[in-house]
């Protein structure tokens, strides 16, 4: 189901959260659960992931992570801000010490000028409330963008862990 490159990121991290002693969530809205799902595909997971958060509408950003109304109205969903909201509602509500969060425009529709169809914002949160995110555009089609966002999501979560 996931290329082998993703299931070495997705091991890693789970090795190195079990390490640290570590729980983590998910937060996603364009990768419809395959972040969790590259994680939850590795035996021996369920000590590191705690859930995963679905969060394909903005309401259910709203109502699942708390993301604020206004700031999705304000930034729109694939924005830096919506981004982080999601990534720090996963950690306030789970018992978790590190989230990902995943938004953005994987077409074929839907992209402009200031958000192209590629364009992937992602989120990472810690328990101590320190968070940070990161734009990338990635080429290829709605699978091809997806599968990558997976991937740097998967790599964002291992850097995270030796921070």
């Amino acid at each position: 189901m996931f290329e082998a490159e993703t299931l070495t990121l997705a091991q890693s991290v789970l090795d190195a959260c079990r390490a640290r002693g570590w729980h983590l969530a998910t937060a996603e809205s364009c990768t419809g659960g395959l972040v969790a799902g590259a994680l939850t595909a590795i035996a021996g997971s369920s000590d590191v992931v705690e859930r995963g958060f679905v969060t394909y509408s903005n309401e259910a950003k709203s109502q699942l992570l708390g993301v604020p109304h206004e700031t999705i109205a304000a930034n729109g969903a694939v924005s830096a801000e919506t981004a982080a909201a999601m990534a720090q509602g996963a950690v306030a509500r789970a018992p978790v010490d590190l989230a990902i969060s995943v938004t953005g425009v994987v077409g074929p529709g839907g992209g402009s000028a200031a958000k192209p169809v590629g364009l992937v914002i992602f989120g990472v949160a810690r328990r101590d409330r320190s968070y940070r995110t990161e734009r990338h555009v990635f080429a290829g089609d709605r699978t091809a963008v997806r599968q990558a966002a997976v991937r740097v999501a998967l790599q964002l979560l291992e850097a995270e862990t030796r921070s």
